[in-house]
């Protein structure tokens, strides 16, 4: 959903709750958590905006795209919502992609329900799955339901629908009535059936009740093993959900960026990480996406001379990366939310960025998501600004070092645990690690040595 003033307070502040009331009250042991699709193991994410995504706004111009997308190393594409966009109190001249008119029906924006299914089809020929954004919280004000079942929503005292928060092209879905579990699953169900898809990425999932998304998983999955991906944080989502949004991280470098936090803030993220969602748990890992860019700002606005060390670096820590559209040709520029803004697409070193690290990912064990990747161990090397560790599985080992300062460093590597020989994914040369062993880190650069 559009990520209003009011709705990063109360992230901000359920946030602080986890991470300075929960660390020691949580058993994540107890959590019914969910294992992932065998093909999300080694998984990326690309977030597509189809409104922007070509001069067109097409799904059939999109298609176009697929082949480069997939030489990049993409494997998940999460469509944002393909509905149609309500009129009534609608924003901008097009409306908001999260105000669903129907759910069973194609955004005529786009194209047609034959053109989705030819683009999914494509897709899935090509070795990529296709997840859609699905807004069970609320709908337009125009939903097909309000005439046929107002009693799906909620009313105030005086029987008028009420929108949640600020968003006042929606209203809100009262989940009370059980009738209306139902006719969500039933519209889910749809283009599951009908189009084959491979899961949902489901918008503010942790403000519709918990109990409604593990009701519905099962039924959803009756011919096959879906992906789910909730934009929540909390944990206790992750007993319907695959993956939720490490907003946490986000944050995180917004504060390193601006000299808040450093290194030492990093490594105790992970930390606590590990003891706060189940072992089975996916993070998805990002330095945009939609609410971000248009909102906030672009990655350059947030993160100045940081934002290339970011984006390396969210592909290497533990969780599964997401690239946003446009991210690749090195969008610079905050995408109306509203309107029609195609991206100015330009040759961009990011491509480059991300088609070696999503190949390293692929390949090398101790990337991969959840419980089939590595841990995250620090490498102390005394300097905050730092920001140094290993991930080992099986016989697969990478070693990641960042500079988040604009001074030269040398770094000492001298553990027994790190000798051994070494291939730098930027230099493309054997290092080999000794018991004498230093590197020059540049000013805000990174190395990625993997074996």
């Amino acid at each position: 959903m559009v990520n209003y003033i009011t709705r990063f307070f109360s992230a901000l502040l359920i946030t602080t709750i986890l991470f300075t009331g929960c660390k020691n009250s949580k058993n994540t042991e107890g959590f019914n958590s969910l294992k992932a699709p065998e093909w999300s193991y080694n998984s990326t994410i690309y977030e597509v905006n189809t409104r922007q995504f070509t001069n067109e706004g097409t799904f059939k111009a999109f298609r176009d795209h697929l082949p480069k997308l997939k030489e990049m190393g993409v494997d998940i594409l999460w469509f944002m919502p393909i509905h149609p966009i309500g009129v009534k109190n609608r924003k901008g001249t097009l409306g908001s992609y999260y105000s669903v008119q129907n759910y069973k029906e194609i955004n005529p924006e786009f194209g047609t329900l034959e053109d989705f299914k030819n683009l999914v089809n494509e897709a899935h020929s090509l070795g990529m799955y296709i997840i859609i954004d699905w807004v069970a919280n609320h709908t337009a004000w125009d939903n097909v339901w309000t005439e046929t079942h107002p009693e799906f929503y909620t009313k105030d005292k005086n029987g008028n629908y009420v929108s949640p928060f600020d968003w006042s092209d929606v209203i809100d879905l009262n989940y009370d009535n059980k009738e209306l579990w139902n006719y969500m699953r039933d519209a889910m169900k749809f283009w599951v059936d009908e189009c084959n898809i491979d899961g949902f990425r489901c918008d503010v999932a942790a403000m519709v009740p918990l109990e409604f998304w593990k009701w519905l998983r099962p039924q959803l999955e009756i011919n096959k093993k879906l992906f789910m991906l909730a934009e929540a944080h909390e944990p206790e989502l992750h007993e319907a959900f695959d993956m939720t949004y490490n907003w946490q991280l986000k944050d995180l470098f917004v504060d390193i960026a601006s000299g808040k936090k450093n290194a030492d803030d990093l490594y105790k993220l992970f930390e606590e990480e590990k003891t706060i969602y189940p072992r089975d748990a996916y993070r998805m890992v990002f330095t945009t996406n939609h609410d971000e860019n248009s909102w906030n700002g672009t990655d350059q606005e947030r993160f100045g001379k940081l934002s290339k060390q970011f984006a390396v670096m969210s592909c290497v820590v533990p969780g599964m990366p997401l690239v946003y559209s446009g991210m690749e040709g090195g969008l610079n520029k905050r995408l109306l939310f509203f309107e029609r803004d195609p991206i100015q697409w330009k040759e961009s070193e990011y491509r480059s960025i991300y088609t070696k690290l999503f190949e390293l990912k692929k390949e090398n064990k101790a990337l991969w998501n959840g419980p089939f990747g590595g841990e995250l161990i620090k490498i102390d090397t005394g300097d905050p600004s730092i920001f140094a560790f290993v991930r080992q599985k099986e016989n697969n080992k990478v070693i990641a070092l960042f500079n988040l300062s604009e001074n030269k460093k040398t770094v000492q590597l001298n553990s027994n645990d790190l000798k051994g020989e070494y291939k730098d994914l930027w230099a493309g040369k054997i290092t080999t690690i000794n018991e004498n062993f230093s590197l020059i880190l540049e000013p805000l650069a990174n190395t990625i040595l993997y074996r």
